[in-house]
């Protein structure tokens, strides 16, 4: 068994940067061995962040001669290939969000994965924001009584050249829902359950370097009558909410500041009086200012690397949360609500035979 993962880093952009940054607490436990990227001094960027001398690259193909696993930071229509390689070189991955643009190269990935017998996880780092997953924990166990509506607001601008990759549909696979709002729509099966039906309703307006969404705008009913709703928009010029989420439970509600890094209670609120303002509790339950989920994910990586555990974040859950993005474009398109039931956490299904090979995604 190997005492420290050799990590190549493919694609140097602002989120390699991010990553690479984050890493100084698991430096006992990985290290940064290749940069590649086809601007080389993007990559030398990136490995001057870092401590040791890293391959610095142009041939992710000459990288992987050095390396134990592969984190993938490219832009989204060129996960598939670069992604299979990988695996099929006999690397393990750890690949950006989205998976890929679309199913048959998510399962395409997944089914490289489990031929090569390596672990291919997607990096939605939110499921290892420790506040993220004290709000889980609030609300599973009914803490402070059911759930019954969970919001969630991203607000940023977000620009970018209207060749960029970012605002090509083909390229981003959408817009911003399917590119950031992955995230959060993931983070709402993981919290609220099964979805039934939804809708989605977007514009490019004030966004027109998008040729997709610009602005997002989710509604989701879940079974047992919970509700659930995403607001996101890469054209924010100012914010007061930038990313939060308030989830409304029976006896009050939870709010998850996530830029000041604060978990909040406010609740046992008079019922309403016009002409009066009722009175309620304001509880700060947790703090982590500085949360780095994106180093908590890497160290959730290497875990399932050496030990053969699946990732929390694997590539079925990646699909099934994709699927649920796709038919609520596809409905919006139509100018219906979306069906859901049967889709979200939970819902792909693997032809038996394949389940065995699964378990047996163990390192070497």
């Amino acid at each position: 068994m190997i005492s420290k993962i050799k990590i190549g880093i493919i694609g140097c952009g602002g989120m390699a940067k991010t990553h690479a940054s984050r890493f100084e607490t698991l430096m006992d436990r990985i290290e940064i061995s290749a940069l590649v990227d086809l601007d080389l001094e993007k990559a030398q960027a990136v490995a001057d962040l870092l401590p040791n001398n890293p391959m610095v690259t142009s041939s992710y193909e000459e990288a992987l001669d050095v390396c134990d696993a592969m984190l993938v930071v490219l832009p989204h229509h060129l996960h598939h290939q670069v992604t299979i390689d990988c695996l099929n070189a006999g690397k393990h991955v750890l690949c950006e969000k989205p998976l890929a643009n679309t199913e048959q190269h998510c399962r395409e990935m997944f089914e490289a994965a489990q031929q090569n017998k390596r672990v291919l996880m997607v990096a939605y780092c939110m499921r290892f924001h420790p506040l993220v997953n004290k709000l889980k924990e609030y609300i599973d166990n009914n803490t402070f009584g059911k759930c019954f509506q969970l919001s969630i607001w991203t607000e940023q601008h977000t620009e970018r050249e209207p060749d960029n990759w970012m605002c090509r549909k083909d390229q981003v696979g959408g817009g911003q829902l399917f590119s950031h709002g992955c995230h959060y729509i993931d983070l709402m099966l993981w919290i609220m359950g099964k979805p039934v039906r939804g809708s989605h309703i977007s514009s490019n307006l004030c966004t027109p370097w998008m040729e997709g969404e610009g602005t997002s705008n989710v509604s989701i009913e879940f079974e047992d009558g919970k509700l659930g709703y995403h607001f996101g928009t890469w054209g924010a010029r100012g914010s007061k909410l930038k990313y939060a989420f308030h989830a409304h439970c029976e006896k009050g509600m939870l709010e998850l500041d996530i830029t000041a890094g604060t978990l909040k209670y406010y609740g046992d609120a008079e019922a309403h009086v016009p002409g009066s303002e009722a009175k309620q509790q304001e509880i700060l339950l947790a703090e982590e200012p500085h949360a780095k989920p994106t180093a908590e994910e890497m160290r959730h990586f290497i875990n399932c690397i050496k030990t053969g555990e699946k990732p929390l974040t694997d590539p079925v859950s990646s699909i099934e949360g994709l699927k649920v993005i796709w038919q609520l474009y596809e409905a919006e398109a139509r100018h219906e609500l979306a069906a859901l039931r049967g889709l979200g956490l939970g819902t792909f299904k693997l032809p038996v035979k394949q389940h065995k090979k699964i378990r047996e995604c163990i390192i070497a």
